[in-house]
């Protein structure tokens, strides 16, 4: 019997056809807060994962976009590094 891992933390990042970008980034801005670009990142449920997923996939063209989310347990789990311009307006985390 398979152990279900509940993720409550996840990056997301895409690079999608021009035509499409603003329909993901206003799924993806319901979900999580805007951190830089085309990426994304905050807590969020397993539910919402789902349907995060979901209206992804009504928004885009699987043969010509592409969106990778990373799932984590938390938002300390993980080492962040920044170099170069620092985005005021992103998530800030305590780590």
């Amino acid at each position: 019997m398979a152990k279900n891992i509940n993720y409550n933390y996840v990056f997301v990042f895409y690079d999608i056809k021009e035509k499409r970008v603003n329909k993901v980034f206003k799924v993806c801005k319901k979900y999580f807060k805007h951190h830089q670009k085309s990426i994304f990142r905050g807590t969020i449920t397993p539910a919402n994962l789902i349907k995060l997923r979901s209206d992804l996939k009504k928004v885009i063209n699987e043969k010509e976009d592409f969106i990778s989310i990373i799932k984590m347990m938390n938002e300390k789990s993980f080492g962040e590094e920044t170099i170069g311009v620092n985005i005021e307006n992103s998530e800030a985390l305590i780590l």
